[in-house]
């Protein structure tokens, strides 16, 4: 992908129609020479599935470590051991040799070091992923090189097994240690992938599935601040594929995983998602500034997702710095394609689930705050 208008347009010009339903243009890599042996840590969460599914197609050998309490579908040819990383029992992987180990979803410096305990004699290389939440808050956007978060707190950080509503202030900065944690056992075999916020389907956390399914609903949209405010996404997909490819090549070293390639304006999100979702015409975004905003104590990021004021706490973060990735490799599909299959993934959750979405503000609020941002116009 060349440019911003390529990833917000993708394949919608090609249609010759904005409503049309697209298929995901296929990431085709040359298969490796040889079969990796690959455990995942996780594996049924968000990107966990996507990232067994890439490594299975691309025809390497799968086992996944968790708890097993998700029950997700998974290809035939994945075995599976169970165990549970907050009490630090990991005896199913005992005595067992890894090319490469994945750990997706640790938020802990302790699991890292349970795992190494376990693990870094047994495995050839790490992949750890993190997340670009360990800039805390950069006066500028970040690259590789930026200070990180700090813990600064009188708890242990290495005695906390479990992640909690009082660890979340502070997550930045413990998947700082784990990453500290993953380069003290794993030393010059360490990949870390520091993401932003992932999108698509299986999305668990609503950000972007808000805007889509509010979009392909139709009518008056609140959009928050100004057209030209930065975002950032990345495809679950898109990143998954290329962590596999990364193993595959033995890479090695810390990247940001976030996107697209160039600079992207809410405005070129937003229409780009109206473009392909919503099959009413009525669509008419109203941009509240974002004084009106916290005036209205309206939450930047949770209630407008995938926003905050330019200038704000944690606003650089918005435009990290993704050369680095880019150049190793990762690509990006279009976001037309990342709308449409999100929209469809949506369609087939349980109604109380939808109307229920863990992000985005609720429809009665949306109305009273475009009454009142008229009013005061």
């Amino acid at each position: 992908m060349s440019s911003r208008r390529d990833f917000v347009l993708g394949s919608t010009a090609a249609l010759g129609v904005l409503g049309a339903r697209l298929s995901p243009i296929p990431l085709i890599r040359r298969r490796p020479s040889s079969s990796l042996r690959i455990l995942i840590l996780g594996g049924t969460g968000f990107t966990g599935p996507h990232h067994v599914v890439s490594a299975v197609e691309r025809g390497h050998q799968v086992t996944v470590f968790n708890r097993g309490r998700r029950q997700v579908d998974l290809p035939a040819s994945v075995e599976q051991r169970r165990g549970d990383r907050t009490t630090g029992d990991l005896k199913s992987l005992e005595d067992e040799k890894w090319d490469v180990v994945i750990d997706i979803p640790t938020s802990l410096p302790r699991w890292v070091r349970d795992a190494g305990q376990v693990l870094a004699k047994q495995s050839d290389r790490f992949i750890f992923i993190s997340t670009i939440s360990v800039y805390g808050d950069p006066k500028s956007p970040p690259d590789e090189t930026a200070p990180l978060d700090q813990w600064g707190r009188p708890d242990d950080p290495m005695a906390i097994r479990e992640f909690t509503g009082a660890q979340m202030q502070k997550y930045g900065a413990l998947k700082a240690l784990a990453e500290q944690e993953a380069e003290k056992w794993w030393p010059g075999k360490t990949t870390i992938v520091r993401p932003g916020l992932i999108v698509g389907p299986r999305d668990n956390i609503d950000r972007f599935t808000y805007w889509v399914t509010r979009i392909d609903r139709g009518g008056e949209v609140l959009a928050p601040g100004t057209p030209d405010d930065p975002t950032q996404v990345i495809d679950g997909r898109d990143m998954a594929a290329w962590v596999i490819r990364l193993a595959e090549n033995g890479t090695t070293g810390i990247f940001n995983a976030t996107g697209p390639r160039s600079r992207l304006s809410m405005s070129e999100l937003l229409y780009g998602i109206r473009a392909v979702t919503s099959e009413s015409n009525d669509v008419r975004f109203t941009w509240a500034d974002a004084e009106f905003l916290a005036v209205n104590k309206v939450q930047p990021f949770q209630e407008m997702p995938l926003w905050l004021p330019p200038g704000t706490e944690g606003a650089a973060v918005l435009e990290t710095n993704v050369s680095k990735a880019v150049a190793a490799g990762l690509t990006y599909r279009p976001l037309a394609v990342t709308a449409r299959d999100t929209l469809d993934w949506a369609k087939t959750l349980p109604a109380e689930r939808l109307a229920k979405l863990r992000a985005g503000i609720a429809a009665e609020r949306e109305t009273q705050l475009l009454g009142a941002w008229h009013a005061r116009k």
